[in-house]
């Protein structure tokens, strides 16, 4: 029940983050939609729930070129700061949440060619 709690608060705290239309998209976003997603990217197993909403909330704040050049910025940061990320995990990532996404989840991408 506790992990249920943990879930729905995290998601509701995705959805509080979601950017309004015109307004730029920050890593702190970025950051709070994937912080569900470390258990996974650092460990085994599956991502759960809030993970994949916070995927979706991220391919649904990155429209425009320059949203998903910034959420790249963001999400290549935030696997720089995790030393025992696994890069395969990080890669499948996407696919395994059922999303396709313009943004690599890479520690060595180059944001400035996304278009």
């Amino acid at each position: 029940m506790k992990c249920v709690i943990v879930s729905v608060v995290a998601i509701l705290a995705v959805i509080q983050l979601v950017v309004q239309p015109g307004q730029a998209i920050t890593c702190g976003q970025v950051d709070a939609a994937l912080a569900p997603c470390i258990p996974y990217l650092t460990g085994d197993g599956e991502p759960s729930g809030a993970c994949c909403g916070g995927v979706k909330a991220i391919q649904g704040m990155a429209q425009t070129t320059a949203d998903k050049r910034a959420c790249c910025t963001c999400v290549k940061a935030a696997a720089n700061r995790y030393a025992n990320l696994k890069d395969d995990a990080a890669q499948a990532l996407p696919m395994k949440c059922g999303v396709s996404m313009d943004i690599p989840v890479s520690r060595s991408v180059n944001c400035e060619i996304i278009n």
